[in-house]
C-alpha cells in the first residue's frame, strides 16, 4: 500500500494558470424554508491564477456570467436571474479579485474583492491546496479548493418572504464553494 504524499506550495511552479473551466466548479449553498440547502452553480465563467516565485504573493481574477446560474429548477433560476436577485440584464458578470494570500497554521486564507451587483466587498476564503499533476496531453494541472460565507444583503440581494411559522424563504448567509483546476499556460 502507498501513501501520496500531501500536495507542498513548493511544487507550484510561477506563471500564468487558466481555469479549466470545465473541470470547475463556481457553486453556492443557501438554505430555504430554514429546513433543506439549494445549492447551485454558473456555468459560465473565466479565471487567471498568476503564481509568484512567492506563491503566497499570487493572484487570482475570475468572472462568472450571472445568466449562466443553474440550480436545477427553471423557475427558481429565472427569479434568481430577475432584478430581485442577480438583475442579469443590468449586470451579467460577478468579478472575483485577489489582494492576497496568508499562511493561518497549515491552512491558507485567500484574501479576495467580491463585486456583485456593481456592489464590492471584500471576503476572505478558506483555501485549500489540492495540488499540482501532469496531464495526458502534455500539461501541467494544479487544483485548489475554497469556500466562504457570506451575507447576501451586502450585495443588495435583499428579496426574502417571511413565513407563517417563522424565518423566511431564503436565508441570508450563503456558502461560496469553489472548486478549480487550472492549466499552465
Amino acid at each position: 500500500m502507498s501513501l501520496l504524499a500531501a500536495p507542498s506550495l513548493s511544487d507550484l511552479t510561477a506563471g500564468v494558470w487558466n481555469v479549466d473551466s470545465s473541470h470547475s466548479t463556481i457553486g453556492f449553498v443557501a438554505r430555504h424554508l430554514m429546513v433543506s440547502k439549494v445549492r447551485g452553480s454558473f456555468g459560465k465563467f473565466t479565471g487567471t491564477v498568476t503564481v509568484a516565485d512567492d506563491p503566497l504573493a499570487s493572484k487570482v481574477e475570475a468572472s462568472a456570467e450571472t445568466a449562466s446560474i443553474t440550480t436545477g429548477d427553471d423557475t427558481r433560476d429565472n427569479h434568481l436571474k430577475s432584478a430581485d436577485f442577480f438583475d442579469v440584464e443590468k449586470f451579467p458578470n460577478i468579478t472575483f479579485v485577489s489582494k492576497g494570500i496568508d499562511r493561518d497554521g497549515g491552512h491558507f486564507v485567500l484574501h479576495t474583492d467580491l463585486t456583485i451587483k456593481g456592489v464590492t466587498k471584500p471576503v476572505d476564503f478558506e483555501l485549500e491546496f489540492d495540488g499540482v499533476s501532469g496531464d495526458p496531453w502534455g500539461g501541467t494541472r494544479v487544483g485548489f479548493s475554497a469556500e466562504a460565507e457570506v451575507n447576501r444583503k451586502d450585495w443588495g440581494l435583499e428579496w426574502n418572504m417571511a413565513l407563517e411559522t417563522g424565518g423566511v424563504l431564503v436565508s441570508e448567509k450563503v456558502k461560496i464553494v469553489l472548486e478549480v483546476e487550472a492549466v499552465k499556460a
